[in-house]
């Protein structure tokens, strides 16, 4: 073996030791470039530059590195400067031995810092053995100026190679991989140096196709305004396929430690920026939540009033477009609302865990607009929206009954007064006095039948009177027209019946006058004028108009037209009977030649009349055999909508509570991780979300149910409101659950805790949850903590009582079981920790300057402060100095500290 192949080999063994020792993963180093002259050349320049930096602290340097550190003196001074400590005293002799002594005390110092020298002496050193003398400048390059640089726990190479990624990243046309061909343009080491001070370099100017400019542009910076020499040659950087490593990792950790003091203050920059975001964030969610408060509010102001608004309509048609303005408020307007509700919630307890998770005060929304102000603002609305639909429903119904009424009093009154028109003139008439015998006689008898006529008619006025009167009590719009035609009628039937016993009197005293009676004639008018009347009754049933709810009413009506039906066979006999009597008149007048004048003198009622109106009760019975069976069909109709709302909501119903039991225990028994239980619980909801269609057709049955006026269901104990609230507080509750959930995830990211412990503290709080309803009563909730190895007295169990129970409710939610754990097991940042990051900006100051804010801090957040931060007091300070200690403080909600 060679000399120089033993030195290789021996510097070999040394170079991979020391690396082992401080450095990590540079196994993939190009070995063979150990011999290269280019390597050796720039080695020789940048550690001899490194070494120079150093010693000018002492007043001295070194020309020729392996020839200047052979006697050892320079050699323990540069250790003694860059370390601070002082050596043994070196021996003063020039002798071999002394040299050896020399060199012995700088390799032990070394030794004694935890550097372990492989295969390596003091006699090659004093030797000027070059590659051993670099091999250990190199060992103390990595020891004293890069073995500190780590980001993010990695190696000290990784670390200086990633904080150089991080500051060159925004730059154009550099891309730092390594440390060495990452840097032959130049553009790497100028994008350092603005990054940090971009006075001092017009970046923008800087051509890629011109290394060697930028690279001495770099290094003349570097020397002149960073007191970073010029360890390195542009032209041997672009000349040399690949740059040397070690001193491109030497020159770049002078750049790292020039600029250490600038990383300080973008940490703390970054740790404020924080601070303040979370701030700007938790303000506007309080914003937001207090615009939703307030228009939700004001709905429920503009709404009660116009469900209070209690004023009848007259007629049925304005009543029905009253219920569907109130089905459309219902279908339409009122659930976007109760959307709007349940997400005031959902963002009232966000904003409330948030501002928990970051140690700020927790939030009052303004006066009024608390979440239970708006529970009780809602609660209210729900009492005047039902009282609103009942009287809605009762005036429908009132309506119905007046404008059936109303109709059958203009039937019988039109029959009344036809049955009256010129029956006054007829009494008034004084014939008898110029009658004769049997013209009296027939005068008298008509005058009977009259009678009987007048008292069958009694009871339809007495029905007109009673219908009348029952206008007036429902409030009947026209009960002035009512009244009026009603008192017409009763006064006129007082003057008939006045004039009738005024024309039996006079009839009666001449009636011993006559003598002769026409039996037939008496006996058809006698049996004539009932039947006529039981005729007219009996159309006046058959037209009668009826209003029915139920099978039960329209089949009471069908078996009262059965009854009738079934006296029609005894009736015609009557007919045949009376027919049967003026076919005897006509027979004996023309048996006995008797010329009859055609007219009844009894009666006005012809056989051709009482025909004719038993043609027209033969005719109407059929007809009201169609109405009855019509009526029947509607009503069957109706009771088929009953029982098909009622099929429905008989399932609706129940399956809305189970599934509000199953929520009440889902976020107890759901297993896995919070983002599982979370798919799981929005898994569950989209299922809840998906059987809407079925309360939409059952909102669909409900209306055709009110659109054919039926307002009772006898197979269901489910109204429509019961499913509606039902609904409600299932959505409400299904998006209370998940958002209780992503607030335990919004904790357990916030306070840094692992899966593992949200479980451990999940099967804890289950265990203890006896009742298995999400909570834990007192002694529950200390037999849970004493499980999890907490020693408690009266007073600390008190003292944690008052955390987890502030309203002294008596239980302990999982919510606030969780708050406590993660209290207890996490760090957070405090009003302390954001005083000592503005410091850092400050200078060490107790202020803080506008301008000062405006440089570290992006603009939104400087601006922020700047708004928010009051004037600092105090003599000798600039007139933009601002306070930064009491705006720390009122972040946390704490007095100044």
């Amino acid at each position: 073996m060679t000399a120089v192949e033993t030195q290789m080999t021996t510097y070999t063994t040394y170079t991979i030791h020391q690396e082992n020792a401080y450095m990590t993963q540079e196994d993939d180093w190009d070995r063979d470039l150990l011999l290269d002259p280019a390597w050796e050349k720039q080695q020789r320049k940048t550690f001899t530059a490194w070494c120079n930096s150093h010693l000018r602290k002492a007043g001295t340097q070194i020309e020729n590195i392996e020839e200047d550190f052979r006697n050892g003196l320079k050699l323990m001074l540069l250790l003694e400067v860059i370390s601070g400590e002082r050596l043994p005293k070196p021996d003063k002799g020039k002798m071999r031995f002394h040299k050896i002594a020399n060199v012995n005390k700088a390799l032990d110092y070394i030794c004694s810092k935890g550097v372990k020298l492989v295969s390596i002496g003091a006699e090659e050193i004093v030797d000027g053995n070059a590659k051993m003398t670099l091999g250990m400048i190199w060992t103390i390059i990595l020891r004293f100026a890069i073995q500190d640089i780590s980001v993010e726990e990695t190696s000290a190479k990784e670390g200086l190679l990633l904080w150089c990624q991080r500051k060159t990243a925004p730059y154009r046309n550099v891309n730092v991989q390594n440390f060495h061909i990452s840097w032959k343009d130049g553009l790497a080491l100028c994008a350092l140096i603005h990054r940090h001070r971009p006075d001092l370099i017009d970046y923008s100017k800087l051509r890629k196709d011109d290394p060697i400019g930028n690279l001495n542009t770099a290094f003349e910076v570097a020397e002149k305004f960073l007191d970073i020499p010029k360890m390195l040659d542009a032209e041997d950087i672009v000349n040399t396929p690949k740059p040397d490593e070690k001193a491109i990792m030497t020159y770049v950790s002078c750049f790292y430690h020039a600029f250490a003091g600038a990383e300080q203050a973008e940490t703390a920059a970054n740790r404020i920026c924080k601070v303040l975001a979370v701030n700007q964030e938790n303000e506007r969610l309080m914003e937001e939540y207090e615009k939703l408060a307030s228009e939700l509010l004001e709905w429920i102001r503009r709404t009660i009033p116009w469900l209070e608004n209690r004023v009848a309509e007259q007629t049925m048609r304005a009543m029905q477009q009253k219920l569907e303005d109130f089905r459309d408020y219902r279908r339409v307007h009122k659930p976007p609302r109760v959307q709007e509700k349940c997400q005031l919630e959902i963002n009232f307890n966000t904003l409330q865990t948030k501002l928990r998770l970051s140690n700020r005060p927790a939030f009052m929304p303004s006066e009024g607009k608390m979440v239970s102000d708006i529970a009780n603002a809602w609660k209210g609305l729900e009492q005047v929206e039902k009282g609103y639909e009942e009287w809605l429903l009762t005036e429908i119904r009132r309506l119905e009954r007046l404008d059936h009424l109303a109709e059958k009093f203009k039937q019988k009154c039109a029959m009344h007064e036809a049955w009256t028109s010129g029956k006054e003139d007829l009494l008034s008439q004084k014939d008898y006095e110029s009658a004769s015998l049997m013209e009296i006689r027939a005068l008298m008898r008509k005058h009977e039948a009259f009678e009987s006529d007048l008292a069958a008619h009694q009871d339809r006025v007495e029905q007109i009177a009673a219908i009348a009167q029952e206008l007036n009590e429902l409030d009947y719009h026209d009960a002035a027209t009512v009244n009026s035609r009603c008192q017409g009628i009763c006064d006129q039937w007082d003057n008939l019946g006045t004039l009738t016993q005024k024309r039996r009197d006079a009839l009666e005293r001449v009636e011993k006058l006559w003598e002769t009676i026409d039996q037939l004639y008496l006996e058809f008018a006698k049996r004539a004028a009932p039947f006529n009347n039981w005729m007219d009754g009996a159309m006046e049933d058959l037209q009668d108009m009826f209003i029915v709810h139920s099978i039960e009413e329209i089949q009471s009506l069908i078996t009262a037209h059965d009854q009738f039906k079934a006296t029609l066979p005894e009736a015609d006999k009557e007919r045949m009977a009376t027919l049967g009597i003026h076919n005897e008149i006509l027979k004996i007048a023309q048996t006995y030649g008797i010329k009859l004048s055609g007219i009844n003198p009894y009666t006005n009622l012809s056989s051709q009349d009482i025909s004719t109106k038993w043609d027209t009760v033969k005719h109407l019975v059929p007809l009201r055999d169609q109405m009855l069976q019509e009526e029947v069909a509607r009503q069957q109709a109706n009771e088929r909508l009953r029982r098909q709302f009622a099929a429905q909501a008989n399932i609706i119903g129940p399956w809305i509570q189970t599934k509000m039991e199953e929520i009440s225990h889902v976020s107890v028994d759901i297993a896995g991780s919070l983002e599982e239980q979370m798919n799981s619980l929005k898994q569950y909801e989209q299922n809840i979300i998906n059987y809407k269609s079925n309360i939409d057709k059952l909102e669909g049955d409900h209306q055709l149910s009110q659109e054919s006026l039926i307002f009772d269901n006898k197979h269901t104990n489910y109204s429509m409101e019961h499913i509606r609230v039902g609904w409600e507080q299932l959505l409400t509750t299904i998006a209370r659950t998940i958002n209780e959930v992503e607030n335990q995830i919004l904790t357990r990211d916030a306070k840094g805790i692992s899966q593992e412990q949200l479980n451990e503290f999940r099967a804890s709080f289950n265990h203890f949850d006896r009742k298995r309803n999400g909570m834990m009563d007192p002694d529950d909730f200390r037999a849970c903590l004493i499980s999890m190895g907490y020693d408690l007295g009266e007073v600390e169990f008190a003292r944690i009582m008052t955390l987890v129970d502030p309203n002294n409710a008596g239980v302990v939610t999982f919510q606030a079981f969780i708050d406590f754990m993660t209290r207890e097991t996490a760090e957070t940042d405090t009003a302390e920790q954001v005083m000592a990051s503005f410091k850092i900006l400050a200078s060490d100051k107790s202020y803080i300057t506008v301008e000062e804010l405006r440089r570290e801090l992006p603009p939104e957040q400087a601006e922020y402060c700047i708004s928010r931060m009051t004037r600092y007091s105090g003599s000798g300070v600039p007139g933009d100095a601002l306070d930064y200690i009491s705006f720390s403080s009122a972040l946390y909600g704490e007095s100044d500290l």
